[in-house]
């Protein structure tokens, strides 16, 4: 048997600020984790005379490894106590970022990333389970925005600390600065966050392990398909994904016939559930657009140099960090299911004002359209993960929690891959650089015609899942 203590007082009793402040520092340290290491790429290529293929790997395995655990992180943390596995995510979050600080070579550093990657999902998964165990449930939108606001915070501030930590000194001081942020929130957890009432250790059979190998297959050949290949392998992309729907079907099956499912199909088969994490991989997807596309945009029709290209892109993530906060103040006020649609709907004016308005008015149309579209996420995401995470039952919030960051990556690997393509068919070739400037704009355009249509998709789920009944809306807590 395990054991910990229970505190005094319930924890919804307890003051909610300490609280977030430790699980938005974990969420902002996974984020950062993502962004800071991208702007040292082209340091790591001279460091380790290595190619930029393979110093992407530092970036895209950390993504890989995140995506890959953070379904079993979250039903960890069902079945032996969120605080302990969060802290335990931290910890390895902290020897990694150490591991990738002294690397002496990038093998090290890469293995160094993976494993900072599987304590990042951790990161990720439980914080919004844990919120909706200690924070009330009329606050619990205001706590979804909050890990917004750190996650976009986090993606924004990572390339500009990297490029002044590598002014200041070099590329390993990144790695020593995500330790030291993980560090504070493992400090900041086990003060402010209440341990937990005791319970028997699980059996193996709780764990479902065949079901998580099975998962783990199928989304490590999904990613490897999203990211191009496999480290380089002659693994030709359509194997992979033919291996991703193998996997799929094979983890189906299996979750039909264990007694503990690692993800209960009755949870994704539920119209709220499972239309609210397809609702978010589409939203993912559309997100991750504006990062991959626009800069193709920016550069060859409005022919902006890669420092006005990058304040650009920062718009973005810095509106987020700053309407975060607020569009859970709003969930909270009107509701989820009515917050939801609104923006939703808000996502598809959007896209298509992103799709037009840059042709007319430039950067201040883009820029223009950032802000419109930016809120419009983060209201969203919001309403989205307080309408799966309000009413769920105890045992089923980690992996609900981990489901939705799943479903993000998913997205945002999707959005990686898939609009870029769709961005090169409407050019007619690869190589944007030969291609004449109205013919990118053009192209630009009806990728984000396309991006909303999928926004179409999204609100035509919400109106299936029932999304706009203000008596579907947050309630007292359970």
């Amino acid at each position: 048997m395990t054991r910990e203590l229970t505190m005094a007082g319930t924890p919804q009793t307890r003051t909610s600020i300490p609280i977030l402040v430790a699980l938005a520092t974990a969420t902002m340290a996974a984020s950062l984790g993502v962004s800071i290491a991208s702007v040292l790429l082209p340091t790591l290529t001279q460091t380790f005379s290595a190619t930029v293929t393979d110093v992407q790997w530092t970036v895209l395995i950390y993504l890989m490894a995140m995506t890959i655990a953070i379904v079993p992180a979250g039903r960890l943390g069902d079945l032996y106590g969120h605080r302990r596995v969060l802290l335990s995510g931290l910890f390895v979050f902290v020897v990694a970022s150490m591991l990738c600080a002294v690397a002496p070579d990038l093998s090290l550093l890469v293995a160094g990333r993976a494993l900072q990657g599987l304590g990042g999902a951790i990161l990720i998964a439980l914080p919004m389970s844990m919120a909706r165990d200690l924070v009330p449930a009329e606050r619990l939108g205001a706590a979804m925005g909050m890990f917004g606001t750190m996650s976009a915070l986090g993606t924004a501030l990572g390339p500009a600390l990297g490029g002044l930590l590598l002014a200041w000194g070099d590329w390993r001081m990144a790695f020593w600065l995500i330790a030291g942020l993980g560090t504070l929130a493992f400090s900041l957890t086990v003060i402010a966050i209440p341990r937990s009432s005791m319970r028997m250790a699980p059996s193996l059979r709780e764990l479902d392990l065949l079901g998580t190998f099975v998962l783990v297959f199928a989304l490590a050949a999904y990613a490897l398909a999203t990211s191009g290949g496999a480290f380089g392998l002659p693994v030709h992309t359509g194997v992979l994904i033919a291996a991703t729907v193998v996997g799929i079907v094979l983890f189906v099956i299996v979750e039909f016939r264990v007694s503990s499912p690692l993800v209960p199909m009755r949870l994704l088969s539920g119209r709220k559930t499972g239309t609210g994490l397809a609702m978010n991989m589409l939203v993912a997807t559309l997100m991750m657009s504006t990062l991959v596309v626009g800069p193709f945009f920016l550069a060859f029709s409005l022919d902006l140099n890669e420092a006005s290209i990058g304040l650009v892109l920062a718009v973005g993530p810095a509106v987020a960090a700053l309407s975060g906060i607020p569009a859970g103040r709003l969930t909270d006020r009107i509701g989820a299911n009515r917050a939801l649609p609104i923006g939703l709907m808000q996502v598809m004016l959007g896209v298509l004002c992103l799709a037009f308005l840059p042709r007319h008015f430039g950067v201040a149309g883009y820029i223009a359209a950032l802000f419109l579209l930016t809120p419009a996420f983060q209201l969203f995401f919001a309403a989205n993960s307080t309408i799966i995470l309000v009413d769920a039952g105890k045992e089923q919030r980690g992996r609900l929690s981990g489901l939705l960051g799943l479903s993000r990556n998913l997205g945002l690997m999707t959005g990686a891959s898939v609009m870029p393509t769709v961005f090169v068919m409407f050019l007619g070739t690869g190589d944007v650089s030969v291609v004449a400037t109205e013919d990118v704009a053009h192209a630009f355009s009806m990728t984000f015609v396309i991006a909303a249509g999928l926004a179409m998709v999204a609100i035509s789920l919400a109106i299936y899942s029932g999304a706009g009944r203000p008596q579907d809306a947050p309630t007292a807590a359970e």
